[in-house]
């Protein structure tokens, strides 16, 4: 008796694979709101053209509406810092930046709209000690 050949073709079982992928859709939906750090800074409105992206990170130092700063920079980001830890920080940075033959790390201010003007100069003054020649103001596009 001779033997027919037949071919068998494998066939993949999708359904485990959808039930992971759904699964990991559900982890993300529900931690993509959590990685969303910062601080509550409510922002001015100004018709300002966005700035181009950069490959470097940039150090992002907030104001709230009491007067603290916060920088994204370092440990307990969520933490109000004091001006001379915010200066040591920033002033690091540009010098390891110096050491790797790097451009400077782009500096950008967050001030509450509610922030008295008198505490965003200070944080300008401070950041043209810690060596910062130029630092870009962050607000939020007008509404229309």
């Amino acid at each position: 008796m001779a033997r027919r050949k037949r071919k068998v073709m494998a066939e993949i079982n999708v359904v485990p694979y959808i039930d992971v992928m759904l699964v990991l859709l559900v982890i993300f939906m529900i931690t993509a709101p959590l990685l969303s750090q910062g601080v509550k800074v409510d922002l001015p409105q100004a018709p300002a053209e966005p700035m181009p992206p950069d490959d470097q990170e940039p150090v992002v130092i907030s104001v709230d509406r009491d007067g603290n700063f916060y920088i994204n920079f370092g440990e307990n980001q969520d933490d109000p810092v004091a001006a001379e830890v915010l200066v040591n920080r920033v002033a690091a940075l540009r010098r390891y930046a110096a050491e790797q033959n790097r451009k400077p790390t782009p500096v950008y201010v967050k001030g509450d709209r509610g922030v008295p003007y008198g505490k965003v100069v200070h944080l300008m003054a401070l950041l043209q000690g810690a060596g910062v020649e130029g630092v870009g103001l962050v607000t939020e596009p007008v509404e229309q």
